[in-house]
């Protein structure tokens, strides 16, 4: 008589992402991030976000400036529209599942694995051996991160792509190594015209907020003035803008300024080509700037009213650790179980 077929566990849909505290959040983090963040939260889905500032001090961090950013960033996630009560938003290091995760993880990942990781290769650089343990093992934390609240879908720029698929590896490995469906298999959220936005002075370049040149990004904290005076001095090149998406195809600070138009807009890229097709960008970029700066000041204005009062931004990651906290406790309790620990009082 053959065996019943199993049938894998079907997981309730959640939603799980996080950012970095390290430094003041760019219009990258908006698009790339925020505006998408707050998309998944109005459809309905529980939704689950996290300043990661365990990962922030992979590499050394001023404990003053490490707290006012990470209040910033808080304040950034709630201007740009995520609501407390709908959303769970709290800083990593109030909830101790996730290092306590992070090292049933350490212990079930390979030094292989987390050796091909790319964004290892360039943060290490030929420096590799003089860089932290915690940035060799950064993967291993952000799969506890996800698994610790058994989330199915994370929103991730293409750079964090690799670092998903190990997620899903370390996932894959406890189930089969300890003979249970116990996390689900997670699924990367990849999507929008401008996911990856790019450096306002090299659009080869991704825009970051460590880049010495203050004109290669939008940061949220800009006032309308230095957002037009930055989009104003964007590098561009000569040509007018085609008339198809195609023709951007090797002029990549044309094709950087189109896609945030569009994600600014709402619209596709081709219907922005459509729209200014032969302009200049002495055209182009006074449109640009007049969007941005409708889109970016109210948010602007609410991060700076928000930072007026930081012991309302703590209370508000306190209350949303609690909650984030009553979801992962019970499942790292069951992971120590699953991989026998002995747990005979409460922690």
């Amino acid at each position: 008589m053959s065996e019943p077929v199993q049938t894998p566990p079907t997981f309730p849909r959640r939603i799980f992402s996080g950012i970095q505290p390290s430094g003041g959040l760019t219009l990258g983090n908006y698009l790339g991030a925020l505006k998408r963040f707050v998309e998944k939260q109005d459809e309905g889905i529980e939704t689950i976000y996290c300043l990661v500032d365990m990962h922030a001090i992979t590499v050394w961090q001023d404990p003053v400036k490490l707290r006012q950013q990470t209040r910033e960033a808080a304040a950034g996630f709630i201007a740009a529209g995520i609501d407390p009560r709908r959303s769970i938003l709290f800083n990593q290091s109030q909830v101790t599942a996730h290092v306590e995760l992070a090292w049933i993880f350490n212990c079930i990942a390979r030094m292989g694995w987390m050796s091909r990781m790319t964004q290892f290769k360039d943060k290490a650089g030929k420096n590799s051996e003089n860089v932290s343990l915690g940035l060799f093992a950064y993967p291993s934390l952000m799969a506890a991160d996800i698994m610790a609240y058994k989330a199915t879908d994370v929103p991730v720029g293409e750079d964090q792509k690799q670092h998903l698929e190990l997620c899903r590896d370390i996932a894959i490995k406890f189930n089969n190594d300890y003979k249970v469906d116990y996390f689900p298999i997670v699924e990367p959220l990849i999507e929008g015209v401008a996911t990856r936005v790019m450096s306002l002075r090299d659009g080869t370049k991704k825009m970051s907020k460590s880049d010495p040149s203050d004109q290669s990004r939008i940061n949220l904290t800009d006032d309308a003035d230095m957002i037009a005076n930055k989009i104003r001095k964007a590098k561009t090149d000569t040509d007018p803008l085609p008339d198809s998406v195609e023709g951007l195809k090797d002029r990549p600070e044309a094709r950087n300024l189109v896609n945030i138009y569009a994600a600014l807009a709402d619209l596709a890229p081709a219907k922005v080509i459509q729209d200014f097709a032969g302009a200049q960008f002495g055209t182009f970029k006074p449109a640009l700037a007049e969007l941005a700066v409708a889109k970016l000041s109210p948010i602007t204005g609410e991060m700076t009213r928000l930072m007026k009062d930081p012991a309302e931004i703590d209370r508000i990651l306190g209350k949303g650790a609690d909650q984030a906290d009553a979801i992962a406790r019970p499942i790292v309790d069951k992971v120590y179980d699953i991989v026998g620990m002995i747990r005979s009082r409460q922690v």
